[in-house]
């Protein structure tokens, strides 16, 4: 801005009947604007104006009154707005916003945020208890908003988001199932053991099938329905009772496992993807199940989710055995059909029959995972936690940030 000789080169500065300073700029966009308080000294005025030119021409400079935005609404749009993003992560961005972000930070505005207020918040969601895997999430999301705070919408000069290290997840390292060990849990998953728990009085009665076919009750009374299930379990395991095999999903797991698979993808198989001659396995398309269990078929979760797999000679012919018994011979008929409630197309879910059904509790010696969960109410997500399996489909989809 050109000015008289003796006054500045940019804005102006003029004394107001309080002896403070009040400061007036062009911005870039050809409109003036006022500071948004006055200064005390002159000197202060000079070097805001100062700090204002040198942000315009880096490029940097944002309109204060847009920053006084709450940041709640911001994200609000933020996600609402934000291209590509699927299903299940829209829903993990709202909850991690509602239950972590909005609560502590949800009424500042934008332009009042700085690295000390997001230092201090990432703090405090760690000492009332709250995992560094989730607020590192939580944390990541805030700096992605705020990022396009600064760079497309241009209401910061800079992202107050740079607190070293806290957008890092340190998990430790998962175990890798052994070739027989993924065969092993195959042959276990769908069996169930042949029994029933009925109340009696203060305790629990157990009647179990054996293996002669006979209906036996247990000589002893349960405290609770919990303790008579993981001994109707432990009868199973020492050969004691009798058990039954649901065979529908030993393919699931052979295929999951050895051509690396995440369970919306596998779910999402068609016969015609799977060609055994040519030992292939083609990726086109993946389930996503929303919180309320509603399921949604679309692309793989990114551009290099669309592939084609070998597939190993070693699980062919249970492959071919699991086409003939359960599959359709229709060419689009999905590979690993739901028998009950055959949701968006058929598609096995993990908090359905696929998941409540067969993903029952179980102890395998020869894996050595065990879980708590009842046969009754089995959980998908400690089975995942437990099995630790190379394989991220059963991590990445059946762990809820909930």
């Amino acid at each position: 801005m050109a000015n008289k000789d003796g006054h500045r080169r940019f804005g102006s500065i003029r004394k107001r009947e309080s002896g403070r300073y009040q400061v007036r700029y062009l911005g870039p966009d050809g409109l003036m604007r006022s500071a948004p308080e006055t200064f005390a000294r002159k000197a202060d005025a000079q070097r805001y104006l100062s700090l204002v030119e040198a942000q315009m021409i880096r490029g940097e400079w944002g309109d204060p009154a847009q920053g006084k935005v709450q940041l709640r609404d911001y994200a609000e749009t933020w996600i609402t707005e934000r291209p590509g993003l699927r299903p299940r992560t829209v829903e993990l961005y709202s909850w991690l916003l509602k239950r972590y972000i909005a609560p502590h930070l949800g009424s500042a505005e934008l332009g009042s945020l700085n690295t000390q207020m997001i230092r201090s918040w990432r703090a405090k969601l760690l000492a009332e208890g709250v995992s560094p895997t989730m607020t590192a999430k939580a944390y990541r999301l805030l700096r992605a908003i705020l990022t396009t705070a600064v760079d497309e919408d241009k209401l910061l000069p800079s992202n107050p988001c740079r607190v070293k290290g806290a957008g890092g997840e340190h998990a430790p390292e998962r175990p890798v199932l052994t070739v027989a060990q993924v065969f092993t849990l195959a042959d276990r998953i769908g069996v169930r053991p042949i029994g029933n728990i009925h109340k009696r009085g203060q305790g629990y009665r157990l009647r179990y099938r054996s293996p002669g076919g006979t209906m036996q009750a247990h000589p002893d009374l349960f405290d609770s329905r919990a303790d008579a299930a993981r001994a109707l379990w432990e009868l199973l395991n020492q050969g004691r009772a009798d058990g039954e095999r649901d065979t529908r999903f030993r393919a699931l797991v052979l295929l999951a496992a050895f051509a690396s698979l995440r369970w919306g993808e596998v779910t999402a198989l068609r016969r015609c993807d799977l060609d055994l001659t040519n030992r292939t396995v083609r990726v086109r398309a993946a389930f996503a199940e929303r919180s309320n269990g509603q399921m949604i078929l679309g692309p793989p979760k990114s551009r290099a989710g669309l592939r084609t797999v070998s597939i190993p000679a070693a699980i062919l012919a249970d492959l071919a055995e699991h086409l003939a018994e359960h599959t359709q011979p229709d060419p689009k008929a999905l590979v690993f059909p739901e028998s009950r409630a055959a949701r968006c197309g058929g598609a096995a879910s993990t908090g359905s029959a696929a998941g409540r059904t067969w993903l029952s509790a179980w102890d395998c010696p020869a894996c050595t995972f065990t879980t708590s969960d009842t046969p009754e109410t089995p959980s998908p997500r400690t089975w995942a936690s437990r099995c630790a399996t190379s394989w991220r489909a059963w991590a990445t989809t059946m762990s809820e940030p909930r």
